[in-house]
């Protein structure tokens, strides 16, 4: 089947019942999502589909034909980091890190539809990504400043 991911079709060979996850990982080599918890718990494997963030872990590839999909990878690159992933740097609003590709996603999906959230917002869309680390403030922060960066470039 044909998968668009990060404005890029791609032609899957995968069981129609093979999760997202596991296609975007070993067949794309798309390695911003993680495996957490398998069960849609955790997060870590959040990226979105059309304007939704959802868990990768739980969506078979079958659902997803003429869908967009978009990970970390399509946010920015290494040297052209998106204003979510600047913001995130910045901020220093990861520590470990396994959390932050699917909080991005789930960042980036409320920033999609509020530009400007508040902390209530923010805390709202998050909260199905847990992060053990405990840097929350600063994903919060990142999150304003992102927002703030998105806005000032499209009323520019």
């Amino acid at each position: 089947m044909q998968l668009t991911v990060n404005d890029r079709a791609y032609d899957v060979d995968a069981d129609p019942n093979t999760p997202l996850l596991y296609v975007l990982r070993d067949y794309l080599h798309l390695n911003a999502a993680k495996f957490g918890c398998g069960l849609g718990q955790c997060g870590a494997c959040t990226v979105m589909v059309g304007t939704e963030a959802v868990f990768s872990c739980l969506v078979p590839i079958a659902v997803l034909k003429g869908r967009s999909i978009r990970t970390v990878e399509g946010l920015g690159r290494a040297n052209a980091l998106g204003p979510l992933q600047a913001a995130f740097v910045e901020q220093q609003a990861a520590q470990c890190g396994y959390c932050i590709a699917g909080i991005l996603m789930r960042a980036q999906a409320l920033l999609e539809k509020f530009p400007t959230p508040s902390d209530a917002d923010i805390r709202r869309a998050l909260t199905p990504n847990l992060c053990r680390c405990g840097t929350h403030m600063r994903i919060i922060r990142a999150v304003h400043r992102a927002a703030a960066a998105m806005n000032a470039s499209d009323s520019a």
